[in-house]
């Protein structure tokens, strides 16, 4: 408040000096002496004296009593005091009334049109995403969603419309949002990786295809980065390149501050590539470097009551998600599978968050749920078929979530 004040008190003095420096001036006005004007009113009458007198329109006699006449009167008024030259001075009216009206003027109309709120409001602290809950969440996506129709040329607007829908659990929104971010970022290596992970979750965590082309671009800009490092790992994995999965897992090992539960997946991860590489593991097309034996880790298996299975279609997708058991209803870890998946093996950690601010780790209780998306959106829908885990604390396993029940029952 007070450096504004300062700043605009000193505009405003500026702004006075601009205006009134021409009005305090003063302006002389140059008048003309009267002797020096009677002075030249007789040298042109001595010369038309003369002019008479050569052209013969004057005697000599008419001529001498005339010029003894000028002569006389040269002399009289010689006499007389000369008046002094008038200056004229700029009124002291104008410049009092401007000097005025400039402040005034200028505070009336920012009192009007300014906001004096801005000046003296705090800081807006940063938004606690535990008290948000999900109705909120989605309202705001709603909102940042219309307000990049009218202002499409807003990557960070993209990026975070892309995160707000990977947390709702609709991917296929939030590999849209993320594509239009990188057309507007195309060296933005974090960016890439966002839209390789969401076009991975898009495929059932399958990192073939365009996920794998986007983490070689996010390479090529940032080697180091233990995030695309860790993708890239898990998709050289999934294609049986073990040698590069284990190059990229110990790129992440060589940061100094690389967290101790994810150096022990990493390490796991790497063991196990390397025994693939020797023919001492059977093939799998899972990555294991995702899940870390940390404190927060939980794991159990989804199951399918016999008794829906006739409700179902072996391709009927399968939305496995962790959320805080008392809190926001966002999803802190998610996983999409197919009914003929079912039973499924999970496993849950702080590597899975969906969002940095939403760990497992950060919640003393959870809840683990499945449900069947008829219509393959993460959105829940009438027919839905679903199923939840009792409460559960970070760091439990044997967690059984069996989905018995249809959308909106008991």
């Amino acid at each position: 408040m007070i450096v504004f004040a300062i700043l605009a008190l000193l505009l405003l003095v500026a702004a006075l000096v601009v205006v009134l420096r021409p009005l305090l001036k003063a302006r002389a006005a140059p008048s003309v002496g009267r002797s020096l004007s009677n002075l030249e009113i007789h040298r042109d009458q001595f010369a038309e004296l003369e002019r008479d007198l050569a052209s013969g329109a004057l005697n000599a006699q008419s001529y001498e009593q005339a010029r003894s006449e000028l002569e006389r009167r040269v002399i009289e008024e010689a006499a007389l005091p000369e008046e002094a030259a008038p200056v004229a001075r700029a009124g002291k009216a104008t410049p009092i009334v401007v000097g005025a009206l400039i402040p005034v003027v200028a505070i009336a109309l920012y009192l009007h049109l300014g906001n004096l709120q801005g000046i003296v409001a705090p800081p807006h602290p940063a938004a606690d995403l535990s008290s948000v809950t999900a109705e909120q969440f989605r309202d705001m996506t709603a909102k940042l969603a219309a307000r990049l129709k009218t202002n499409p040329g807003d990557a960070e607007g993209w990026k975070m419309l892309g995160r707000a829908y990977r947390a709702m659990e609709n991917f296929g929104e939030a590999s849209a949002a993320y594509g239009k971010a990188v057309a507007l970022k195309p060296d933005d290596a974090d960016l890439l990786a966002d839209y390789a992970e969401s076009l991975a979750l898009v495929a059932g965590r399958s990192m073939a295809g365009e996920p794998t082309k986007l983490l070689d671009r996010a390479l090529k800009l940032a080697p180091d980065n233990p995030k695309i490092l860790a993708l890239a790992g898990s998709a050289a994995f999934e294609r049986k390149d073990y040698k590069n999965a284990v190059r990229y897992w110990e790129g992440i090992l060589k940061h100094p501050d690389v967290d101790a539960d994810l150096a022990q997946a990493l390490q796991k991860g790497i063991a196990e590539a390397k025994a693939r590489m020797s023919g001492k593991a059977g093939p799998s097309d899972k990555p294991v470097a995702s899940t870390s034996a940390g404190k927060e880790r939980i794991s159990g298996e989804v199951s399918l009551d016999p008794g829906l299975l006739a409700a179902t279609q072996p391709d009927d997708v399968v939305f496995v998600f962790a959320r805080a058991a008392a809190g926001p209803r966002v999803p802190l870890a998610i996983a999409k599978i197919r009914v003929r998946d079912l039973p499924y093996r999970f496993a849950f950690d702080d590597t899975s968050a969906m969002m940095p601010d939403m760990k497992l780790s950060k919640f003393g209780e959870v809840v683990v749920g499945a449900r069947v998306s008829k219509s393959g959106s993460a959105a829940p829908a009438p027919g839905d078929l679903e199923g939840q885990s009792a409460t559960v604390k970070p760091g439990q396993s044997g967690i059984a979530v069996r989905i018995d029940r249809k959308a909106g029952q008991p």
